[in-house]
This record gives C-alpha cells, structure tokens and sequence, in this order.
C-alpha cells in the first residue's frame, strides 16, 4: 500500500504534468483522452486531475476531452467527483469504471481515442502488463506516465516508447516509493516531467535514485545540483560513442539519468572549464547541432 507521502507526491506530479501536456494536445487536436488508472485508493488524484481540466476549460470549449478513470478500490469516487464534475465544460465527458485497471485497453477503445493525443496515469504495485502500455501508447499519439515496480523501462520501450525517463523517488527515512517512469516521443514533453519531478521533489523534501544504479547517493533536488556526477556521466558517454551533440547529449541526461536537461548544459560548461571537452565554436551558449568531442 503507498504511504501518505508517496500518494501526495503522485497526486502533485500528476497535476504538473497533466497542466503541462493538456493545453499543448489541445492545440494540436480537436479531441484529447485522459485515462487514470491504479490499484486501491487513487487520494484524490481524480479530483486533481478533473480540477487541471476545469481550470482549461476555455482552451476545452470547442473540442473534445474524455476523461477516463479506472479504480478497483475507491467506492466512494462517485460521490467525490460529482462536484468536480460540475464545474467542467459540456466538451468533457467523464466515465468511470469500477474495476481493475485491466480494463484500459477496452476503455480506450470504447472512448475513441484512437489517433488523437492520450495522457496515461498508471499506478499499480507490480509489473505492468503488456497490454496496458500498448493501449497506452495508442500508436503514435500516447504518453504515459507510471508508477510500479522495476522493469519499466524495458515494458515501455517494448510497448514502442521510444523516449523513456525513470527515478526512484527516495521519501526521507520512509526508504524508496517504487519506481516513476515517463514514456514518450517528445523530447518536450520529456522535459516537462522531468522539470515537474524536480519540482515536486524539491516542494515534498523527496530525494532520487536512478533505478539502474541503485547503489549511487541519492540526488537532493532542492536548488542547484552539484554538476559533477552528470559530468562524469557525459564524459562516459562521450567515451563510449565519441562524438556528439549536444541536442543528444542532453537527451542522454533526461533518458539515462536522473538529471534535467538544463542540468546537462551546467555538466557540460563544467567540463569544457576543466578541459576535459572540445566545442565546436570558441564562445556563446551551446546550440543543440554543437559537436561536442572528448579532448583527451
């Protein structure tokens, strides 16, 4: 069962992101589809998902959202989102479906979400099935944000997210909350959840590991990071591909690591300081096509 703390940090990091990903599908499409799913009690994630919707609706009016939640363990849902509900335009449709989270696929389906953009909250304790990430990534126009256990990465990139992020998010003396995994095509919207996972991490005192070095120091998220670690990360990467851009670079970050983008250019500065990297050009800021090679 996730502890107070874990469900308080989903329910933020799902606001974030979903505030962020919502106005951005709407102006690329007519109709959008949010499908929210987990196991047990959601502590009020629908509510704050409904309430990101209700604060766009004059970007909604006009075209079409469907808002799907899927829960297994929360009787009382009916009666907490029907004042939520009534503030939302007549362009939403809300549908819930008691039962297991299994029924995404179907849901999905049912709501017509396919070809138009969908945001995918999962919260479930174990591995995922298959058949949720593939409804997920509704072909080419899903993004998927998840919280299980290990393996995530490799279910995403199975289920044809090319893009994949992961932490584990650290809850002080509580010890690690699962994992967090983001899966996507955007480099965008790639870092818009990592930006909202630091976000949030640095308002809740919530630390991170990377789930493929679980035995590095937890990153502290509050402020600016100690640019050092990721500069040893990019100078390995650097040795192991040789030359790359800086666009790539920073993709690296976001995918590999538990660093944001904007992280990446400070790792970057800090080993072109030391000598330990070569640019392309002699001054100014780093542009994305900039070649970054090993000096030595």
């Amino acid at each position: 069962m996730p502890t107070d703390r874990t469900t308080d940090f989903l329910r933020e990091l799902l606001v974030r992101q979903l505030t962020t990903w919502l106005p951005a599908a709407l102006q690329r499409s007519r109709r959008a589809t949010v499908a929210l799913a987990w196991t047990g009690a959601d502590g009020g994630g629908a509510e704050a998902a409904l309430r990101v919707v209700a604060a766009h609706a004059d970007q909604v009016r006009g075209r079409r959202v469907t808002v799907l939640v899927l829960a297994d363990g929360a009787s009382d849902l009916p009666t907490r989102l029907g004042p939520v509900e009534a503030e939302l335009p007549a362009e939403v449709a809300v549908h819930l479906l008691p039962g297991a989270p299994q029924q995404l696929p179907v849901a999905v389906k049912a709501a017509g979400a396919a070809g138009s953009p969908l945001f995918t909250f999962l919260d479930l304790p174990d591995a995922v099935p298959p058949p949720l990430l593939t409804a997920a990534a509704n072909g080419r126009a899903g993004e998927v944000l998840l919280h299980a256990g290990n393996g995530a990465r490799d279910a995403l990139g199975a289920a044809g997210f090319p893009l994949v992020a992961e932490v584990t998010p650290v809850f002080g003396a509580h010890g690690a909350g699962g994992v967090i995994a983001f899966g996507s095509r955007s480099d965008r919207s790639l870092e818009a959840v990592r930006d909202a996972l630091w976000a949030v991490g640095a308002d809740l005192g919530v630390r991170y590991l990377d789930p493929a070095d679980p035995q590095a120091a937890p990153v502290d998220v509050a402020g600016d990071p100690d640019p050092g670690p990721l500069a040893g990360e990019l100078l390995a990467e650097l040795r192991r591909g040789g030359p790359r851009p800086v666009t790539e670079l920073r993709r690296h970050a976001l995918t590999a690591t538990v660093y944001r983008a904007a992280d990446a250019n400070r790792a970057l500065a800090h080993l072109l300081d030391a000598g330990d990297v070569r640019r392309d050009r002699e001054s100014g800021r780093l542009a994305g096509d900039e070649m970054i090679t090993l000096a030595r």
